[in-house]
C-alpha cells in the first residue's frame, strides 16, 4: 500500500523519499500544477516499463519528460526559434513542446514511444524541485488507470493506484485541473496537438501567428491523443440539454436543462460559468459521478473558446467508442 507523505507538513522528506524511490526504478505519484502525475526516471527503462505496467497504457502513447528548468531541457532536445520563445515565455507551466530529442540524451526511447520527438515540460512548484534534487528528467504522465479520469487530488490517485505503487506525494487539489496544452513546430508551422490548461489564444497572441489543430485521427505524437481516453464507467453524452431520470447531470452556469430536477444527481462545473474554476472542477466531477450507477452521465453545453477547448477536446474523448 502506497505511503502517503503531505508536503505542506513534510517538505523535506517528501523529496527525499521520492529521490529514494525514484533512485531504485519505482514509480511515484506527485502533485504538479496541472493533474497528479505518476513520475519514474526517464532515463531508466525499467523504470518507464513499470509505469506502463502500473497504468496498463498502450507502448505505442509517448510519454512527457518532465524537466526542472529550461536549462535542463537544453540538454536533452533542441528548440526551434518559436519553441524557444514560449518556452522562455511560459516556463514554468502548463505548456508541453514536442521537438527533436539530442541523440547524446539518455532518455530512453521507451519514453519517446521510438519517435525523434520528445514532448518537454517544465512543470511548477514541488514537482521542479523535486526533479532538480533527483537531477534526471521525470516521464510522468497522469497517475491514473490508462484512458481512466485524470486525478486531481492524492485520494483519487490512492483511490485507483493506491496498491499499486510505493509512494503518493500530496500537494492538495491540482489548481489547473487539465493537462498541459500539447504544442509542436514544424518548418515555422505552430501545431495543437493537445488543447490544455495554458489558453491558445494566449499563445497566438505571444507569437503572433496562428495555432493550427490536429484532427483526433492523426497518427499519435504526443499523450492525450487518444481518441477514446478520460472515460468514465458510464457512457457520456455531450450537449444535454435535456437528461433523463436515470442519468446523471453534469451542468456549466447553472443552465435550464429539462429533467434536470429529476436526474440521479446534478453537479456545476461552475455555477458562475467561469471555464478556469470549470476546468480545475472537471476530473473531480467526473469521478464522483463515476461512483454512481447511472445509464449516462450527460454534459450540458460548454462554450469551446478558451479552456472550454481543452474542457470539450477531454469530454469528446471521454464520450468516444471504448478502445
Amino acid at each position: 500500500m502506497a505511503e502517503l507523505i503531505d508536503i505542506t507538513l513534510e517538505p523535506e522528506r517528501a523529496i527525499a523519499e521520492a529521490c529514494v524511490v525514484l533512485a531504485r526504478g519505482e514509480p511515484i505519484a506527485i502533485p504538479t500544477e496541472t493533474v497528479y502525475g505518476l513520475a519514474a526516471d526517464a532515463t531508466n527503462p525499467a523504470a518507464i516499463t513499470r509505469i506502463y505496467e502500473v497504468k496498463g497504457r498502450p507502448r505505442f502513447n509517448p510519454l512527457i519528460a518532465h524537466m526542472s528548468s529550461l536549462e535542463m531541457a537544453l540538454k536533452h532536445a533542441d528548440f526551434d526559434p518559436l519553441s524557444m520563445v514560449l518556452a522562455q515565455r511560459f516556463w514554468p507551466g502548463p505548456l508541453t513542446l514536442v521537438v527533436p530529442v539530442k541523440s547524446e540524451s539518455p532518455i530512453h526511447d521507451l519514453c519517446t514511444a521510438g519517435l525523434s520527438t520528445i514532448g518537454v515540460r517544465v512543470p511548477e512548484g514541488f514537482a521542479s524541485l523535486l526533479i532538480a534534487a533527483f537531477g534526471r528528467p521525470l516521464a510522468a504522465p497522469s497517475a491514473n488507470t490508462s484512458g481512466r479520469i485524470s486525478p486531481t487530488s492524492a485520494a483519487h490517485v490512492f483511490a485507483d493506484l493506491g496498491e499499486k505503487i510505493p509512494l503518493i506525494v500530496d500537494g492538495g487539489a491540482s489548481p489547473v485541473g487539465v493537462e498541459s496544452t500539447i504544442i509542436k513546430v514544424e518548418d515555422g508551422i505552430v501545431r495543437l496537438l493537445r488543447p490544455g490548461g495554458l489558453d491558445v489564444a494566449e499563445i497566438e497572441a505571444m507569437l503572433g501567428v496562428p495555432v493550427q489543430r490536429s484532427d483526433h485521427a492523426e497518427a499519435i505524437e504526443a499523450p492525450g491523443m487518444l481518441a477514446s481516453h478520460y472515460a468514465p464507467h458510464a457512457p457520456v453524452r455531450l450537449d444535454a440539454r435535456s437528461v433523463g431520470h436515470d442519468e446523471i447531470l453534469v451542468n456549466f452556469g447553472n443552465q435550464t436543462i429539462e429533467g434536470g430536477d429529476t436526474a440521479i444527481t446534478r453537479f456545476d462545473l461552475s455555477p458562475a460559468g467561469d471555464l478556469r474554476e470549470a476546468a480545475a472542477n472537471l476530473f473531480a466531477i467526473m469521478k464522483k459521478a463515476d461512483t454512481l450507477s447511472a445509464r449516462a452521465i450527460a454534459f450540458a453545453p460548454i462554450p469551446a473558446e478558451g479552456l472550454g477547448e481543452a474542457i470539450n477536446d477531454r469530454l469528446a474523448r471521454a464520450a468516444a467508442p471504448r478502445e
